[in-house]
């Protein structure tokens, strides 16, 4: 009948209307949720997010007895690219930065901000030696932005592996560093 069909048809608006706004919901925790974890700039994952990573990475290598190594970039004459060319000039520069190490990093690499022009990479499973090769990439992938900004870009990165160099998570920043 007539009014059948129209509490049917309003039940499925409601119902639609509450799924609707449960996909909503959904879309916004995790926008939120990557806010929350990553560096508005450079989209590399934040400080906080470094520190629970660094925690539970080493804490998982130590137990199953594995390399964790970190590299620590920092990049050169930061201020005087910003004082000479403008904040706008280094905010560009962060964000090509931070897409040059993304592109050097493997799935289970986590690379973040550490601060202002410091950035850190945490590299599970992985030796010295193999951190050294990805820190020359990754160098030189930094200095390779200088061509198209006539300006001079460079980096200078500190390495530091579990066990070779510390046996402490907090003794990684600081070996890196």
């Amino acid at each position: 009948t007539e009014v059948q069909q129209e509490e049917d048809r309003e039940i499925a608006m409601a119902i639609a209307d509450g799924m609707s706004l449960a996909l909503s919901n959904i879309a916004l925790r995790e926008k939120l949720r990557g806010q929350a974890l990553r560096d508005p700039l450079t989209g590399l994952y934040n400080r906080r997010y470094m520190e629970d990573s660094l925690d539970r990475l080493s804490r998982l290598a130590k137990r199953e007895t594995k390399n964790l190594s970190l590299l620590m970039i920092d990049l050169d004459h930061f201020k005087k690219l910003n004082d000479t060319h403008g904040h706008a000039m280094g905010d560009t520069v962060l964000r090509e930065v931070a897409a040059a190490i993304l592109g050097c990093l493997r799935e289970s690499d986590v690379g973040c901000r550490y601060g202002g022009e410091e950035l850190l990479v945490i590299l599970p499973d992985c030796s010295m030696e193999d951190a050294a090769e990805k820190a020359e990439s990754i160098r030189a992938r930094i200095q390779d932005l200088s061509g198209q900004h006539g300006a001079s870009i460079s980096a200078s990165l500190g390495i530091s592996s579990m066990p070779e160099t510390a046996m402490q998570m907090s003794d990684l920043i600081s070996s890196a560093d």
